[in-house]
């Protein structure tokens, strides 16, 4: 009995690093283009309403500040790769992280910051949207 209760938790538990599936991956993808193709269409699509996203500065903005930022002149995100990812996947849920080497230009001035992220995500009615970002500075 003891194995049968085990196997079926084992059933249960997410898939810690596991794959990302293709729905998913390919949200994943949309939101990091994005970002840096400020493409604020894209990124309602692909936030909750409730999206959250907490800063390395340790700010934290609700959807439409993050959104506003995106429409700020002169602000720019510079393409970037997700590196060193871990994910957990469920079948409604997911979280992603890693680390990104960002470099963005906000007010003329370009800058880069190596940042670990999180990044929530809910599946409903068929689509990915993250629902939370936080990232922090890498070092």
């Amino acid at each position: 009995m003891r194995f049968v209760a085990t196997l079926a938790l084992f059933f249960l538990l997410p898939a810690a690093g596991a794959d990302l599936p293709a729905d998913l991956a390919e949200a994943l993808k949309a939101f990091d283009r994005a970002h840096y193709e400020s493409d604020i269409g894209s990124l309602i699509r692909l936030t909750s309403e409730s999206y959250v996203i907490v800063n390395s500065d340790r700010s934290l903005e609700d959807k439409q500040q993050f959104l506003a930022d995106f429409d700020l002149p002169g602000f720019k995100i510079d393409p970037y790769v997700r590196t060193q990812e871990s994910n957990t996947v469920w079948p409604e849920a997911a979280v992603t992280a890693g680390v990104v080497a960002l470099g963005w230009t906000q007010d003329g001035q370009h800058h880069t910051r190596r940042l670990r992220y999180v990044d929530v995500w809910r599946k409903q009615d068929g689509h990915w949207q993250a629902t939370f970002t936080q990232v922090t500075q890498a070092g």
